[in-house]
């Protein structure tokens, strides 16, 4: 049984298109009855939105084996004022799920994903987080990679910001115990025996994704399909216990040896 991610992993990060190997893979799932749960740090959409979008490009990928973010933001965050930084699509969202945008007095700042936070922004949040705000990150990634450029993600902006003010910060999305947790709750209806032990996640986030994941148990996949080119980038340079199970240079290719 999987939980694979999405961008990077599943589609590309500059067309957001169809990686090689991915719609048979999710296909071959489907057709054996294998347990599963697509997971994605998607904000930028509303979850109906995104899948519909999946399905359109050829991934067919039912509601029951899908979770982003956005679909436990609700428990992890009250209907609150919140000063809310991301792109333009996840601010609408937030207004539509009738959050109040608020960057006078925020009772929470919440970070999302765009490439272009500015140093006024991190001034602001910080501002914010000394005045007693709660810091909240929509997901922990490590990277992220957009039109061949990669900037730092949300986990790195949340841990400067804690090295900053020395806040406390909560995660909604990967690698948070919670959304684990959820996705493992949701694969359960597919196989009322699932635990941690018998998943294999794939994702291109090795530090992200897969090092939460691996502290839960789980066996990791590394796909060298998104946020980096080369295993030499990044696999030197972490512990032995963020070590992946396996590198592939994406799901094709691990498609091979199943």
């Amino acid at each position: 049984m999987y939980f694979i991610d999405v961008q990077g992993t599943l589609i590309d990060d500059l067309h957001k298109q169809p990686i090689r190997g991915a719609r048979e893979f999710i296909d071959y799932l489907n057709e054996h009855q294998l347990p599963y749960m697509v997971i994605t740090n998607n904000t930028k959409r509303s979850s109906d939105d995104f899948l519909s979008y999946l399905n359109k490009i050829g991934l067919n990928i039912s509601a029951a084996h899908y979770l982003d973010p956005l679909m436990l933001l609700d428990a992890m965050l009250p209907k609150e004022k919140v000063a809310a930084y991301g792109s333009e699509p996840f601010l609408r969202i937030l207004e539509t799920e009738g959050y109040l945008l608020d960057y006078e007095s925020p009772q929470s700042v919440l970070i999302a994903i765009k490439e272009d936070f500015s140093a006024d922004e991190y001034s602001q949040m910080i501002g914010f987080l000394l005045n007693g705000s709660r810091l909240v990150g929509m997901h922990e990634t490590t990277l992220y990679a957009k039109n061949g450029k990669r900037y730092p993600g949300v986990g790195a902006i949340l841990k400067m910001l804690k090295f900053a003010t020395s806040a406390s910060y909560d995660v909604v999305g990967k690698p948070s115990k919670a959304f684990y947790d959820e996705a493992l709750k949701r694969l359960q209806e597919q196989d009322t025996g699932a635990n941690f032990r018998d998943i294999t996640i794939i994702s291109d986030d090795v530090k992200g994704d897969l090092g939460g994941a691996k502290e839960l148990g789980m066996q990791t996949v590394f796909v060298l399909s998104g946020k980096y080119r080369r295993a030499d980038e990044i696999i030197p340079m972490l512990d032995a216990a963020e070590q992946p199970d396996a590198v592939y240079a994406d799901i094709h290719e691990m498609m091979e040896e199943i």
